[in-house]
């Protein structure tokens, strides 16, 4: 069992950064001649955007993408030199906070073009900009119709320093969905409409659809953090995370005793119960009820009765290392986010994307040191 004294946290969330940037960087090789950003939205998935991203910048890293025009400002002074993209766009009435922070805001729509644009003109001068098309997916970027508007009309862009010209697959994870050639083939058509400019459509599953997705710069984000980028085949991705669950009691029960809220689980026989100080509070599904599991060393510990919001249960009758104030690895080497994700009944980025604030977290890297140099 892991120990870890100096924490009384009810679970030790571990992140290496170093597999992170190997993940990068093998993102990076993939991509062939395209460049290769980081997406390090909603935290960086969770694991801190405040660690993650200056150790993908020491890595070579130059272009990031974030969701909010806050996480940009957040990360503006920790990235000097790097690009910052901001996905959702320019929220009404934020184009000079958006231009203090020298981030480059995703234009979804003709409303944030023309904002964007009418800023440029009143400062005087061009303010770089992404403009993203629709291809497929019916969720951010200019439809059809306002691309041929924006074609019929490029002075509308007048003042806009053209970055790229983007758009987001919608099922890349399945090699073999047919939206991903029909999102190709409208993103080149649309492409084609507007002024030059080096082109982005990959992210971390379209980066194994091949060289025609790639074009000019690739956007990677889960993969980055360890979850498996393609459907069905084995993961290449290094793994991030290991995260300890706190032993806080253990009892021996009898048969016919039940465990956990709504007595859904009743002991078949005499059996020793651990109570673990994580719960659905700490991102710890409660969808896990009654089908998840942890390690004990090796041996596999079933969870047992409903996750509460503190604590959930397992059944360690078999594993007489599972003491308290030891650990079970709820993820890890034994158990990877896309495994623990399946039990939930949902997918690895809101398993990454839900680890609680109340872990004790601790980062490592070779090049931790070096970070703030």
């Amino acid at each position: 069992m892991t120990q870890h004294p100096s924490s009384h946290a009810g679970a030790l969330l571990e992140i290496d950064l170093g597999a992170i940037v190997a993940n990068w960087k093998a993102l990076r090789e993939l991509a062939g001649t395209a460049g290769c950003a980081a997406v390090v939205k909603a935290d960086a998935y969770g694991l801190g955007a405040a660690e993650v991203a200056p150790a993908l910048a020491a890595a070579g890293a130059r272009q990031f993408f974030v969701a909010h025009l806050d996480e940009a400002i957040a990360l503006r002074p920790l990235l000097p030199g790097a690009e910052i993209f901001v996905l959702n766009g320019l929220p009404a009435g934020a184009e000079a906070d958006c231009a203090a922070a020298d981030a480059i805001p995703v234009l979804n729509s003709p409303a944030q073009v023309a904002a964007w644009a009418a800023l440029a003109a009143e400062r005087g001068r061009r303010l770089p900009g992404v403009v993203q098309v629709d291809s497929g997916m019916s969720r951010l970027g200019l439809a059809e119709a306002e691309v041929a508007a924006l074609a019929d009309d490029p002075a509308r862009l007048d003042g806009i320093a053209l970055r790229l010209v983007m758009s987001h697959l919608a099922c890349a994870e399945r090699q073999d969905h047919p939206m991903n050639r029909s999102q190709l083939a409208r993103f080149e058509a649309a492409r084609r409409r507007l002024p030059a400019a080096p082109a982005s459509l990959a992210n971390s599953s379209g980066v194994f659809l091949g060289p025609d997705f790639h074009f000019d710069l690739a956007r990677p984000g889960a993969a980055l953090y360890g979850i498996a980028p393609v459907a069905g085949a084995a993961n290449p991705m290094r793994p991030v995370v290991r995260l300890l669950g706190r032993i806080v009691q253990t009892r021996e029960v009898p048969a016919g005793a039940q465990v956990g809220y709504g007595a859904t689980w009743t002991a078949p026989g005499p059996r020793r119960i651990a109570t673990v100080a994580v719960g659905y509070a700490d991102g710890f599904l409660r969808t896990l009820s009654g089908r998840g599991r942890a390690f004990a060393g090796e041996t596999e510990v079933p969870l047992v009765g409903i996750v509460s919001m503190d604590t959930a249960t397992f059944d360690v009758t078999d594993a007489p290392a599972a003491v308290e104030g030891g650990f079970l690895e709820l993820l890890g080497p034994r158990q990877t986010v896309d495994a623990l994700a399946a039990q939930a009944g949902t997918i690895g980025y809101e398993i990454l994307t839900s680890l609680g604030g109340r872990y004790a977290r601790s980062y490592a890297a070779p090049q931790i040191e070096r970070l703030s140099a």
